[in-house]
């Protein structure tokens, strides 16, 4: 095949975008847009074409699958899956990214891998926050396991759903390949992938010198209030203490230390924000801040046993659920003139108040006789839920922007039941990806779940707008006819190769092919030149197909693929994080597959 003056101009394109990618001379989403406008003013798409990629089936499952995740993020469904994983992992950050990699996976290999990739980010981010491991530490090992996790079944990536129906070539009609047919070369490849990222992780990921976890203060308020402490969990013995309400206790004016919250294991009651008249029992566990020498005088003193870390409150005072506030007592406040006892904060809000600032001077250890005035700072304590109900009564102005966000936990139901409801379209009813995914959203925000504002806000739009430019590059690849002619190329070049060699050449294509053009794309075009030339080798063209279409998911060296670029900007990632991450796993997984395929097949 000739080579025209459009096949060297779409060539152009591409090179200049890789340029773009790796020297980041603009943004990646501007990138998209330049391709978008640059293709059809170059002659090499049509106008239609070149914004098709807006309304394209995977744009458009991921801005529905991110709404879908936000819904359940919001009604605190994510962060339970957090703690459920790190009640398993604990701190540990390579049991945390093996976890979380694996489940994802195994759920791609069922679901697009977008679906799955866009559905547990919420759960990821918030594992970082809350152990301090760094987001991309845990984001690019999923995404990568996502796409991976695609060759696990029949239906877990486009190019294997599309497969069957390749399977004819020279007129003659082959075998149908079985759901899980594939599958024992899928789980080498997750394997493998896990491994990768156990043994290489420190070199190959991202260097980070500080995790994302926050401190109990930022480091403007800890200035001031240094000496409040830290978290500490302490258990009450069963014998040796009887029963007492807190303000008997005199924690604070003894010990200068508050109770945050008590969990009583035989009623199962968990109190946070504990009020002077609510009891602590024998066997009950209590969450105290305070310095370490007070804590630990409070704990001799009552023979009270300090736990090495925070367990039982794990969920209720991570970072992600809580926080310290410190707020400035408003000229039209309410509370004004009353005491600290009088205000009631912790029933009235569920705030606990830590110290209160006034003047120059630091008050933590007798707050409850000191009396509220205009202008008097104090530093509360309390669910980010609660700071937000808080912020709409007027009573505080806040120093700092409120780190969480309100929860709708009574939503949880409806917002699973919306997942539920998607997936069963998706799996049973075989309704398009996007038309599932945008009814899951759909329900999502009419079932007030999410609001159509905050719907529009958690679309993270850099994904949708380099997603939509890349699409029509993949098309101008295939209208000028410089997919065919580098295909046709390599295969010229090859000429009758082994069995192997001929399965790496397909294999390498088809990796090319698929980080500029869609997977989809590069399946069709391949699959009958593989079958072709593997008839003409005398191999099975049934292996050589297969091969095209697990190679499909083998595109980890840019942020081309759909999960890569989802994960990019949460993760905070570059594109050379890509292509240091992504090059071995290219190679690594080549080696997996065309060994898998000469072992299984």
């Amino acid at each position: 095949m000739p080579i025209t003056p459009d096949i060297l101009l779409v060539l152009a394109v591409l090179f200049l975008v890789v340029l773009f990618f790796v020297f980041e001379w603009v943004r990646v989403d501007m990138v998209g847009i330049m391709v978008m406008v640059c293709l059809p003013l170059l002659g090499l798409v049509t106008p239609q074409q070149a914004i098709s990629g807006l309304s394209s089936n995977a744009v458009v499952s991921i801005i529905a699958v991110i709404i879908l995740g936000a819904g359940l993020d919001k009604t605190g469904v994510m962060n339970k899956l957090a703690m459920l994983i790190l009640k398993f992992a604990g701190k540990d950050e390579k049991k945390i990214t093996s976890i979380v990699a694996a489940t994802v996976a195994v759920i791609s290999g069922f679901m697009q891998n977008i679906g799955a990739a866009a559905l547990f980010m919420p759960a990821a981010r918030r594992i970082s926050t809350q152990t301090g491991v760094p987001a991309s530490h845990i984001l690019l090992p999923m995404g990568f396991c996502a796409i991976i996790g695609g060759t696990l079944t029949l239906v877990g990536s486009s190019p294997l759903i599309l497969l069957n129906d390749l399977l004819t070539v020279r007129g003659v009609s082959y075998e149908h390949f079985g759901m899980f047919s594939m599958t024992p070369i899928g789980i080498l490849l997750v394997i493998s992938a896990l491994i990768y990222f156990i043994v290489f992780g420190k070199w190959i990921l991202p260097h980070c010198k500080v995790g994302e976890k926050r401190g109990l203060l930022s480091p403007l308020l800890a200035k001031t209030y240094h000496e409040v402490g830290e978290i500490y969990e302490m258990s009450i013995p069963e014998h040796g203490f009887h029963e007492q309400c807190l303000s008997e206790l005199q924690i604070r004016s003894d010990y200068a230390c508050s109770v945050l919250a008590s969990y009583n294991p035989t009623t199962h009651k968990r109190n946070v924000a504990p009020r002077p008249e609510d009891t602590l029992c024998p066997g009950d566990t209590i969450a105290v801040i305070g310095e370490a020498i007070f804590i630990n005088r409070l704990a001799a003193d009552f023979g009270w046993k300090i736990s090495p870390e925070v367990t039982v409150f794990a969920d209720d005072l991570a970072p992600s659920n809580s926080g310290m506030m410190e707020g400035i007592v408003s000229p039209r406040s309410q509370l004004v003139g009353m005491t600290v006892q009088e205000a009631k904060l912790r029933k009235k809000y569920g705030v606990v108040p830590l110290a209160v600032f006034v003047g120059h001077e630091m008050i933590i250890s007798d707050l409850s006789e000191l009396t509220i005035n205009e202008g008097t700072a104090l530093l509360l304590h309390g669910k980010w839920s609660a700071f937000h109900q808080l912020k709409d009564q007027n009573d505080f102005v806040f120093t700092e922007p409120l780190q969480g966000e309100s929860v709708r936990e009574d939503k949880a139901f409806w917002a699973l039941g919306c997942l539920a409801v998607t997936m069963f379209m998706i799996l049973v009813l075989d309704i398009q990806l996007s038309i599932s995914l945008l009814f899951g959203a759909m329900a999502m925000i009419l079932g007030r779940v999410l609001s159509l504002d905050e719907a529009y806000r958690s679309v993270d739009w850099m994904t949708v707008f380099l997603l939509a430019g890349l699409i029509p590059l993949g098309l101008a690849f295939e209208n000028t006819g410089a997919a065919k002619m580098i295909a046709d190329m390599l295969m010229n070049a090859v000429g009758v190769p082994s069995p192997t060699v001929l399965l790496v050449c397909i294999g390498l294509l088809t990796s090319f092919f698929t980080l500029f053009t869609s997977n989809v794309g590069a399946t069709v075009l391949l699959v009958p030149l593989s079958m072709n030339l593997a008839l003409s080798c005398g191999a099975d063209p049934r292996v050589a197909a297969m091969t095209v279409a697990l190679a499909a998911s083998n595109t980890f060296i840019l942020p081309t693929h759909q999960v890569n670029a989802l994960i990019m900007r949460p993760a905070g990632l570059k594109a050379v994080d890509y292509l240091r991450a992504g090059t071995g796993m290219t190679i690594l997984f080549m080696i997996i597959l065309v060994g898998g395929m000469r072992l299984f097949f």
